[in-house]
């Protein structure tokens, strides 16, 4: 079969230098909160992900100087030799550390045809927009900086050099703000290297966990770039390492309808019991929400027997019991009167944004199951968005792709 990862040559941090690089992802952050973390740290990595926050305020963060301006970032980041080139194609060992959570993976250069061609699989829908954004990021750098989360099924040949290569000592260590370890390993040996590459050649597939637009930027750069540009930066994980939370939902207004009115209409689907404290979905089927100061626990009647494929998912239950139906959000992807709330944040979360007026009601969801996802990749069909929030997160800044 055809390569599906690939060695290559990272930039990276310098030895000593990676803790004022590291960054948490382009977006996780707003501009707001991108300028106070890096307020001191000249070398971090929003100055390239974010760079509007080395512009006047109020800039449009989509303006054609912030990309000029992460291009002169990123290259002074060279010349200064806070990043440097590794001289010899690696595959990059990555391991996250998230108080009881440990996942490792391999961080490599996917090809753009084998995501053009579904071995790297996709199960969201993309905005142009969005795509383009990642496209003038990608030119402007002249690199991939923004890894993509991948996935792949358990393969004992790759956990044995994932294993081999963390013996020794980390060529990167550094604990976010979130209390998240970030550490890598150097994987070159060309034995390494060439088990990797046969090992990951092997699988039918990889799945896209999170990146879908850094993916498809890709591919439109590559259409312009290749062969220089024709592979994207890549972290795959084994599934039975990865963690999904759930990814919940706050509106903004109940559709004119009063608190009393929207809760006797949810009643006509889900059993509706109102909770002490804040009730943790259970399982699939099963919502929280708030509303009004107060919390509720939402069954949906028959759950188990209603749906199959992508309508089984609890964030399609929700949209067609809930937010279509009685809040009139047919399309969440561009509907303002919704938002999205990672479970990173917790149940409290949820509570503060309704608390403070600017939201009527919120959502919280069990979690989307790996499995899932990857039945809904392989057939080929796509997932509602916001679907899932993998967590821990990616750094930005401790490995980029160039294009050439």
């Amino acid at each position: 079969m055809e390569p599906l990862l690939l060695p290559f040559r990272a930039i990276r941090p310098a030895s000593g230098r990676a803790h004022e690089v590291a960054a948490p992802p382009y977006d996780v952050v707003s501009t707001e909160e991108a300028r106070d973390r890096a307020a001191g740290r000249p070398w971090s990595f929003l100055h390239v992900s974010r760079a509007e926050i080395d512009l006047p305020p109020g800039t449009d963060p989509h303006a054609a100087e912030v990309y000029a301006t992460a291009g002169n970032a990123f290259r002074r980041m060279l010349a200064e030799g806070v990043l440097v080139r590794d001289g010899r194609p690696a595959f990059y060992v990555y391991r996250l550390d998230a108080r009881d959570h440990t996942q490792t993976g391999v961080a490599a250069a996917a090809p753009v045809a084998a995501y053009t061609s579904g071995r790297i699989r996709r199960h969201e829908h993309t905005r142009p927009a969005k795509e383009t954004d990642r496209v003038r990021q990608i030119t402007a750098v002249d690199a991939h900086t923004g890894p993509v989360f991948l996935t792949h099924r358990p393969d004992a040949a790759v956990s044995a050099c994932l294993a081999g290569a963390t013996a020794g000592e980390p060529v990167a260590d550094v604990v976010s703000d979130e209390g998240v370890r970030h550490r890598i390993w150097v994987a070159d040996a060309p034995s390494v290297t060439d088990r990797l590459t046969t090992a990951f050649a092997g699988m039918a597939a990889v799945y896209i966990a999170d990146g879908h637009h850094r993916a498809a930027a890709a591919a439109r750069v590559a259409e312009v770039r290749a062969p220089a540009a024709d592979h994207f930066l890549a972290v795959s994980f084994p599934a039975d390492e990865v963690r999904i939370l759930d990814y919940n939902r706050v509106v903004r207004d109940l559709a004119g309808r009063s608190p009393e009115r929207f809760l006797s209409d949810l009643a006509a689907t889900f059993e509706v019991v109102e909770a002490a404290t804040p009730p943790r979905p259970s399982g699939p089927g099963v919502f929280a929400m708030v509303l009004g100061g107060r919390w509720y626990r939402l069954r949906l009647r028959d759950a188990m027997n209603e749906d199959q494929g992508v309508d089984r998912l609890d964030v399609s239950r929700l949209s067609r019991h809930v937010l279509e139906p009685l809040l009139g959000i047919g399309d969440p992807r561009t509907d303002s009167r919704i938002d999205f709330v990672g479970g990173d944040r917790g149940l409290a979360e949820l509570e503060r944004r309704v608390a403070s007026g600017h939201w009527a009601v919120g959502f919280a969801l069990y979690p989307t199951a790996l499995a899932d996802l990857m039945a809904v990749a392989d057939a080929g069909a796509v997932m509602p968005p916001k679907s899932t929030w993998f967590d821990p997160k990616l750094a930005d800044g401790l490995l980029s792709l160039p294009l050439a």
